[in-house]
């Protein structure tokens, strides 16, 4: 068996993502495989998959340990995506390669995460809006306080039993396909049925229910797929690692750094489900690198916060306060 080095630290990369955003498992480490080493899709989906199996209980631990996992919401998840997933093998091998499938599956993919990168970045908008207002939690703030960790405590939030477990279904029978979509679309349905999570929060409850649900999707490859040892071994060297110290960034990290970085691998995500080619996504992740600050400088002054969020706030609060007071 020979072992790429190469395989390892790309793997070990997407396995650090994998760990502090909860996404990007699928979504970037199969297209890595395809595009840069070659492998067929078949066995970069039956590799990958037999890969998480291992490595998704490494972070899964971490956010357990930290408090952010909301344990019924993954109960109703498993509920639906575990035999989903295995029919989702079943399903692809019906199909032959399941090259027609996944290219639709994998276009609504892209725009369902272009979608939710709009979300989080509007949600960005909130919290800056609830600083320049300020906002408290007394007094109606609409987002997590600045800085507060996930720790501080799992929201109230009520069970939707039936889109939960439909959630779950759909889910389920994705990665069992394509190995794409445990954090990706997953994460994001989530986000939109339950929007009091904060984000970190949706990383460890989503990265615990995918423990269950990728060891489902691996059994059917196992039997029914591509297995290739050399290449899931290569992945594990890198990835659980990686994934050990994603989550550990992830589950102490401020919410909203956690919220820029999952809007950044959305994005990046959903350029890959659309085929871009690897050039043109590199420029368009630079291009959002650069423009982003600028424009988010600008959104802050024109609600009379500083251009930097370290700079002193007395000059912004002044000048607001001056222009309110021939209005009293």
């Amino acid at each position: 068996m020979d072992f790429d080095y190469t395989m390892a630290i790309g793997s070990f990369l997407v396995a650090i993502v994998v760990g502090l955003t909860g996404m990007g498992g699928g979504a970037l480490m199969t297209p890595m495989l395809v595009t840069f080493f070659g492998v067929p899709p078949l066995a970069a989906v039956s590799s990958d998959l037999v890969a998480a199996a291992v490595m998704k209980p490494v972070g899964s631990l971490v956010h357990l340990r930290q408090g952010t996992v909301n344990l019924k919401l993954v109960r109703w998840l498993c509920a639906g995506s575990i035999p989903a997933a295995f029919c989702g093998v079943l399903i692809a091998r019906a199909f032959g390669d399941g090259a027609e499938v996944q290219e639709v599956i994998q276009k609504a993919l892209g725009v369902a995460l272009l979608i939710a990168a709009t979300g989080l970045a509007i949600r960005g908008y909130l919290a800056m809006k609830d600083r320049a207002e300020g906002r408290t939690a007394a007094t109606g703030r609409r987002t997590a306080e600045p800085g507060e960790p996930a720790s501080t405590g799992l929201p109230s939030v009520t069970v939707r039993r039936v889109p939960t477990v439909l959630i779950g279904v759909v889910g389920g029978l994705v990665v069992g396909m394509t190995s794409v979509g445990s954090g990706s679309l997953i994460i994001v349905a989530l986000l939109a049925v339950y929007p009091r999570l904060k984000a970190n929060q949706l990383v460890g409850t989503d990265l615990v229910q995918a423990v269950p649900l990728v060891m489902s999707a691996a059994l059917g490859h196992l039997l029914f797929g591509d297995f290739k040892l050399s290449v899931t071994a290569a992945l594990l060297v890198g990835s659980i690692p990686g994934v050990y110290i994603g989550s550990r960034i992830s589950s102490r990290a401020p919410g909203g750094l956690i919220r820029r970085v999952l809007a950044f691998v959305l994005l990046a995500s959903a350029l890959k489900m659309f085929q871009v080619s690897n050039t043109v996504t590199v420029w368009v992740l630079i291009g959002v690198l650069l423009a982003a600050p600028i424009f988010w400088m600008f959104l802050r002054t024109r609600n009379g916060l500083p251009a930097l969020p370290w700079a002193p706030a007395t000059a912004g609060r002044e000048d607001t306060a001056a222009a309110r007071k021939p209005d009293e």
